[in-house]
């Protein structure tokens, strides 16, 4: 053993590891003395994606002693330049003594990939590159941290899953909500059944109006036309005129196994109108799914015990039988999904109407005992009766998202080659609830819904809406 090296250690181990749910504080054995890891004991690590949500995985990694970033990648060359800088500036401090300047910038993952080094990697891409990457990346025994959606079709999630269990590798999700302590107490509490039997939940999905609304898409509302497509719930691939790609921007590899869109700055601009501008668009993002569902899914599911797992039935609004989009669990519980959190109070009628419903990514609860809240964003957890937060007991009801330890969970987890709190089969399963939405939507109607077998069942059409084509040359 003492011939082997710590990182062909970890390519071993990793393909014979077990499953077992990990802890999700890092222990001290993990950090070192001090908190100070030696060059050694580093995870080396890559991130490819520099856009809004990339940097900020970048500044969390380059400043954490127990990751050493030996890599940055982008298709856009001023934003891996940028991501260049701010990993070289974190490591000439005085407080980053040890670790190597020699951090490489690449326009081309791929590159990465075959790199020995490198450990792991953060994929902070468009939705449209994430399974492709992840599972490319698990060939060839990296580790990998993914942002979410993990996927854009229910096919695309179970291949990326099914990829990441054969090669031993350990994957998280970038659903960091979960990780947040108020969060996963809450979660704990309702699973556990303290609000007896969860009898509905609801959450929050919108149609692309609020979207595509915004001031930058106003110069193409010919191509757009907000108020006949703004009424849909899922994405759409609008044809939007060519424009000429910024200087040091690889649209081609942009693009990638999507099917081809020419350059338009809707998708793509320097700087960045938001964390993800293009979702939008069918062939690269997911709408809400891409914008905060799979977040809310992620909570959701783990608080009802079907992270693993998924609904049964999706109900169209069209059958009459509820007011919006809703999923029925095996066990019974319904999922509404609502475009307002007034609609749970005047049109469910599930709360109190002086019930304060704010926030996003997560839901509310309510089962037989009594009602709570999961969402973030917007406020402290609520619920009732009185006394609720007595049998809780919750050292605050204020949710501090930055108060999580996802990525410190998925370090641990890399060590101990145990199963992150967010694994493979947990984001696909997240991903799933918003394609399961969208896909009824499509075909206007209610489905059956086999979440063993992930088929729908006896529905030709809705089955063909399982998998997307892949642009050639790209292939799983």
């Amino acid at each position: 053993m003492k011939s082997i090296s710590r990182r062909r250690f970890l390519k071993r181990t990793g393909l014979f590891a077990g499953v077992a749910i990990s802890p999700v504080v890092v222990s001290h054995n993990v950090l070192g003395r001090n908190g100070i890891v030696s060059p050694n004991e580093r995870v080396n690590v890559a991130i490819i994606g520099c856009g809004l949500m990339g940097r900020g995985h970048v500044r969390r990694l380059a400043g954490d002693s127990a990751f050493e970033v030996l890599a940055v990648c982008d298709v856009d060359k001023q934003r891996r330049d940028e991501s260049l800088d701010i990993v070289k500036g974190f490591y000439s401090s005085k407080n980053q003594a040890g670790k190597t300047s020699d951090v490489k910038a690449y326009n081309d993952y791929r590159e990465i990939l075959i790199r020995d080094d490198i450990d792991a990697v953060l994929i902070a891409t468009p939705d449209h590159w994430h399974s492709l990457m992840s599972i490319e990346a698990a060939k060839v025994g990296k580790d990998v941290y993914c942002e979410k959606p993990v996927s854009l079709s229910i096919y695309e999630g179970r291949k990326l899953a099914d990829t990441i269990k054969r090669t031993g590798r350990v994957f998280q999700t970038g659903s960091q909500y979960r990780s947040a302590p108020v969060i996963r107490q809450v979660c704990n509490f309702v699973r556990n059944g303290s609000i007896g039997k969860v009898q509905k939940v609801f959450t929050l999905l919108d149609a692309l109006m609020g979207f595509i609304r915004a001031e930058r898409f106003k110069p193409y509302e010919k191509y757009i036309q907000s108020e006949k497509n703004g009424q849909f719930y899922y994405p759409i691939d609008f044809d939007l005129p060519a424009e000429e790609p910024p200087p040091g921007l690889d649209w081609d590899l942009w693009v990638g196994p999507a099917d081809w869109h020419p350059y338009n700055k809707l998708y793509h601009i320097n700087p960045s109108p938001g964390v993800v501008p293009w979702s939008f668009c069918e062939s690269f993002g997911a709408a809400s799914n891409t914008w905060y569902l799979s977040h809310s899914a992620d909570v959701i599911q783990y608080a009802l015990g079907y992270e693993r797992s998924g609904p049964v039935e999706i109900i169209h609004p069209s059958d009459g039988l509820f007011p919006t989009m809703t999923f029925r669990y095996a066990n019974g519980t319904y999922l509404h999904f609502v475009n307002g959190w007034r609609m749970v109070k005047d049109l469910y009628k599930a709360v109190p109407v002086n019930a304060k419903l704010t926030g996003n990514f997560g839901g509310v609860f309510v089962g037989e005992k009594g009602w709570i809240t999961s969402m973030s964003s917007g406020g402290p957890v609520e619920g009732g009766p009185d006394g609720i937060f007595e049998k809780i007991k919750l050292k605050t009801r204020e949710v501090n998202i930055g108060a999580n330890n996802h990525h410190a969970n998925w370090l641990e987890c890399i060590r101990t080659r145990n199963s992150p709190s967010s694994d493979e089969e947990i984001g696909h399963r997240s991903a799933s609830v918003g394609h399961l939405a969208m896909i009824s939507y499509k075909v206007g109607r209610s489905l059956k819904w086999d979440p063993v077998e992930e088929i729908f069942v006896g529905d030709l059409e809705a089955n063909r809406l399982l998998l997307r084509a892949l642009r050639q040359p790209y292939r799983f």
